[in-house]
């Protein structure tokens, strides 16, 4: 255990190290850093070839490791419970922020258009319901739908717990021997971290530019503010009462997850490594986490249901409109809601946003204001969510632990 700290304590000084010489490279060498791209995203490529299989072969072995269907029961109320939990407070984290400091100053959106807004689809409660299930798997793990994936692969695990024990035990040996080498490849992967996190970094600054980002200083700032409040004060709380660890160590030795979410944006494209860091250095048992994990990766949106939030009321600021306590209570319940659905649907967070001022009835066109700075703000909610995950798989882990002591 001590020799694996180490080894991704290394990496980690690499990777801020390759954060630090990104940024810079970025600032200094726009013109190489937008070049040299094709690095940040094979190694993100690297990352989704490995999502598919794992998601589909843990969330089958963790089921059928369970033995039952009460298992499964107990297990999957607790882990939805967090996930809503840490959504709930990361919601309400925002909305009190928000009024204590609220930003934004009155402007018009005359001439502003947003495009890509105007192009969603109304939102519709059955079309997202309906996106869950899959009506060709093999389309959807084509396509990576992530929710699908996770549905047949439970009711194909839920099946097999009726077959005959000899053919279970084939089953799982096959399916546990599939999750095993896709987590050996993701441990190569993990070595080449540093490198593709400074190619992601060093193109994002030159893209965007620092302009851009001291244009819209304090949105910005609320924005990471509150994901800070989330991530260092809100869930260690909930890590320290339900899971009885010292929060600040497990989130520590873990941190490499975090970072990996940071640089790469995306919750699916970090599994791998969630899921190795967690059993490797943060003590969680492989069953645990290959049934809390990639639901979280699909459904747990903390960072961007408080993002979300804060770019809604920032948006009724510069419209002018003061939203009511039952308005900025409708608000919460809406983000809450959605973030558990919507993760499905393509476009998440857009869907949500435009759903959401179409609700308050806010003019569409604002969000053309804020999209400058979503690329970096991507990046951190995105952390956020993962972190959410890392707090969130070891209170479920410590919980099995305490039943199974009581037992």
């Amino acid at each position: 255990m001590i020799q694996k700290i180490k080894k991704y304590s290394t990496t980690n000084r690499l990777v801020f190290l390759g954060i630090v010489l990104g940024v810079l490279f970025g600032i200094f060498l726009p013109e190489m850093a937008l070049k040299q791209q094709v690095i940040g995203q094979i190694f993100i490529s690297f990352l989704k070839m490995l999502v598919v299989p794992l998601v589909f072969s843990s969330i089958y072995v963790s089921i059928m490791g369970l033995g039952n269907l009460q298992s499964l029961k107990n297990i999957g109320l607790n882990t939805i419970g967090l996930y809503l939990l840490t959504t709930a407070l990361a919601v309400l984290t925002a909305i009190t922020v928000m009024n204590i400091v609220p930003i934004g100053n009155e402007i018009s959106v005359q001439g502003l258009e947003y495009l890509k807004a105007s192009e969603v689809a109304p939102f519709s409660f059955d079309a997202m319901i309906l996106s869950f299930i899959p009506t060709n798997i093999f389309h959807a793990l084509a396509e990576g739908s992530m929710m699908q994936i996770i549905v047949f692969s439970a009711l194909f695990a839920i099946a097999s717990l009726h077959l005959k024990k000899e053919r279970q035990l084939l089953m799982l040996d096959f399916f546990s021997a599939v999750t095993n080498a896709i987590l050996i490849m993701a441990e190569w992967v993990i070595k080449m971290t540093p490198i593709g996190v400074f190619s992601l970094i060093s193109y994002v600054i030159a893209e965007q530019g620092v302009d851009v980002i001291v244009g819209l200083w304090k949105y910005v700032v609320m924005v990471i503010s509150v994901l800070l409040v989330h991530a260092l004060v809100t869930l260690p709380a909930i890590l320290g009462f339900f899971g009885r660890v010292n929060p600040f160590k497990y989130l520590s030795d873990v941190r490499e997850a975090s970072i990996m979410a940071f640089s790469t944006a995306s919750s699916t494209a970090t599994l791998p490594v969630s899921m190795r860091v967690v059993e490797e250095v943060g003590g969680v048992d492989k069953k645990n986490a290959s049934f809390v994990l990639p639901l979280g990766a699909t459904v747990s949106m903390d960072g961007t249901a408080a993002y979300l939030t804060i770019a809604v009321l920032y948006i009724s600021h510069l419209a002018g409109v003061d939203l009511s306590f039952a308005d900025q209570f409708l608000l919460g319940v809406t983000v809450v809601a959605l973030s558990v659905g919507v993760a499905a649907l393509p476009s998440a967070s857009l869907v949500m946003m435009v759903v959401i001022l179409n609700q308050l009835g806010l003019a569409v066109e604002y969000i053309a204001l804020i999209i400058a700075v979503d690329r970096i703000l991507d990046m951190a909610r995105t952390s956020l969510n993962v972190t959410s995950d890392l707090v969130v798989v070891k209170i479920v882990d410590q919980l099995q632990k305490i039943k199974k002591q009581n037992v």
